[in-house]
């Protein structure tokens, strides 16, 4: 039997809030205080962005790496810093690795930068550093930060960038290359996506509404979910992750979801459970037309019998590289602390005929007790047809 990982400890910052207290007190009541319009250099955009101020900044030493998505990561690593802390003293720095997913890194930071006048020195701002918008650079700016001295790298698969993440980290601790390993995603709001996603016509202007006869398309969000995984025995388990690639199309989903189910079975079956053991299942849902389609074809295959479901990207915004890491988060909460409600499906109730019917989570519902072990299961689907479905079980 391959050996159990867990994770232990979770931070958290997005369009709920700015710690996990104020996340799963909107999450209770179903608002998200960071959702509504944001002003973008062509016009406004419906989108979810951190309210909560970022007092947090690199140490000097990594002060060129200072941008708006590494303060999001360090505001969420903050959070579990202790526990970080406490596995540094028993496993050693080199036994700690990091494994982070992205899509935007710092990009925000040179848009900024190329919109200043250009100095005498021929830079636009002295303060941008390139390191601030490479792609790699989140998880060893985070090893840096926290003087960890194991593997440290990022992952950037659009939508599964952090979703694939947990992958990894459980392939280092299995092959026991770390003992323990920060794992999640990070991802800011910058004009690239904002304007990007509207150009392929997949933004709302208003709330997003998936699964909706009246979806119209995305909302961008930012923000940052890490956990701590390690071996080391916990109440909540990573107990199946399911992978698949179906380079269907560069940015549109296979219509039948046959890779999405590829993903999802294996999920299960890394597990060991069938689809019933399932008592919840955060959706992709980002209410573009073809996705929620896709999706609500493979989950009536999956789970013919039904399971609780909801999209929680209305009250966080598309969170493209911090997607998989922050809705595992969400639903690492309800397995977690037992009086966290199953996440409510926020929507106008009309839904789309054409659809297969899922059972949304409209109201107060938590995970069934009684049982032995408790699963969730979290989706996320990305450009390219990468696929990733991941469970959790108390």
């Amino acid at each position: 039997m391959a050996l159990p990982v867990y994770l232990h400890a979770l931070g958290m910052v997005n369009a709920l809030g700015g710690d996990l207290a104020s996340i799963a007190r909107a999450l209770a009541r179903a608002e998200a205080p960071g959702m509504g319009p944001v002003a973008t250099r062509t016009g406004v955009a419906f989108a979810g962005s951190v309210k909560t101020p970022l007092d947090a900044a690199p140490p000097e030493a990594l002060a060129r790496y200072d941008c708006r998505n590494n303060r999001l990561l360090l505001a969420a690593l903050a959070q579990i810093r202790p526990a970080i802390e406490a596995a540094r003293e028993r496993y050693g720095a080199g036994r700690i690795g990091v494994v982070l997913g992205t899509s935007t890194s710092g990009i925000a930071a040179v848009e900024s930068t190329f919109a200043q006048p250009e100095q005498d020195t021929g830079l636009h701002a002295p303060t941008f550093d390139y390191r601030q918008m490479e792609i790699g650079t989140v998880a060893p700016f985070a090893a840096a930060a926290l003087d960890l001295g194991g593997p440290a790298f990022t992952i950037s698969t659009a939508c599964t960038s952090s979703a694939k993440a947990f992958v990894a980290a459980r392939r280092l601790l299995r092959a026991n290359l770390c003992d323990a390993v920060v794992v999640g995603g990070v991802d800011s709001l910058c004009e690239l996506t904002l304007q990007g996603f509207a150009s392929l016509e997949s933004t709302s202007a208003t709330r997003t509404n998936p699964m909706s006869a009246n979806r119209r398309g995305i909302n961008i969000g930012e923000g940052a979910a890490v956990f701590l995984m390690s071996r080391e025995e916990g109440p909540v388990m990573l107990a199946g992750a399911g992978e698949s690639s179906d380079a269907h199309h560069i940015s549109a989903p296979d219509p039948q979801g046959a890779g999405g189910e590829l993903a999802l079975r294996a999920a299960l079956a890394d597990a060991g459970v069938g689809a019933a053991a399932i008592g919840y299942v955060n959706l992709h849902a980002t209410a573009t037309i073809k996705n929620d389609q896709m999706e609500a074809r493979l989950m009536a295959r999956v789970f013919p019998d039904g399971v609780a479901a909801s999209g929680t990207k209305p009250l966080t915004g598309h969170t493209l590289g911090a997607a998989g890491a922050s809705e595992l988060g969400l639903a690492w909460l309800t397995l977690a602390r037992g009086d966290v409600a199953l996440p409510r499906h926020l929507w106008d109730g009309q839904a789309d005929p054409a659809l297969p019917a899922l059972d949304l989570v409209e109201d107060v519902r938590h995970l069934p007790h009684g049982t032995a072990r408790q699963y969730v299961m979290s989706n996320s689907f990305a450009f390219g047809g990468s696929n990733v479905s991941l469970i959790l079980a108390r």
